[in-house]
């Protein structure tokens, strides 16, 4: 009887425990266990359910996307809700204390840029003129790090073409640009909180 070399057994047995591997990690890929399976859906519901409450508490000013704040909040939310769904290690109680306690700093930080003007100001900046009466604006487009084609490209999109048309360009604290047409009323300017623009208007009188 022909008796097959210890290092070709040992070579045959390791090609089988490795297969075994693969075939359990595919497995585990595609459908994982059970028990994980059920505590997704069950953390699922019960946290989506928290979420609609906190938000509903909260009011329609924490989904806004009214500045670059709101931006840092709606992805932190999101983050934090698929943490808590994912992750085995993370208990229920906890994500939902740290969905509360971004809510209610967003919260707190939007109550108080209403009525303190410093804290608006620090925490959502100023929007910034970059064009003025079809006039580029080059210092301001350097600091807001703006190139004069992106801003060519919002005012055809705002549907125009002659720059002499435009009354100012606004690079605002979401990080989008305004476009402004030149008007003929005689009543409060959209631009009065724009500081380039006030700059101007003082210089002027």
């Amino acid at each position: 009887m022909h008796l097959l070399p210890r290092h070709t057994l040992t070579h045959f047995f390791y090609i089988h425990v490795r297969r075994q591997q693969v075939k359990n990690n595919m497995a585990t890929v595609f459908h994982g266990d059970w028990e994980g399976i059920a505590r997704t859906l069950v953390v699922g519901v019960l946290v989506y359910i928290i979420l609609i409450l906190f938000l509903r508490l909260s009011g329609k000013r924490t989904l806004s996307k009214m500045n670059s704040f709101d931006l840092i909040v709606n992805v932190s939310l999101g983050s934090i809700l698929a943490t808590i769904m994912l992750n085995q290690s993370v208990p229920l109680t906890e994500g939902v204390v740290a969905l509360a306690v971004l809510i209610g700093l967003q919260f707190i930080v939007t109550w108080s840029s209403v009525r303190v003007p410093w804290v608006r100001r620090f925490v959502t900046g100023e929007p910034a003129l970059v064009l003025k009466q079809g006039l580029f604006l080059p210092a301001a487009l350097k600091r807001a790090r703006v190139t004069e084609d992106e801003v060519r490209a919002a005012v055809r999109s705002a549907g125009l073409c002659d720059l002499s048309a435009v009354e100012a360009v606004v690079f605002e604290t979401d990080g989008s640009l305004s476009v402004v047409t030149k008007s003929e009323g005689s009543g409060a300017s959209s631009l009065a909180d724009v500081q380039e623009h006030s700059k101007t208007d003082d210089r002027a009188a």
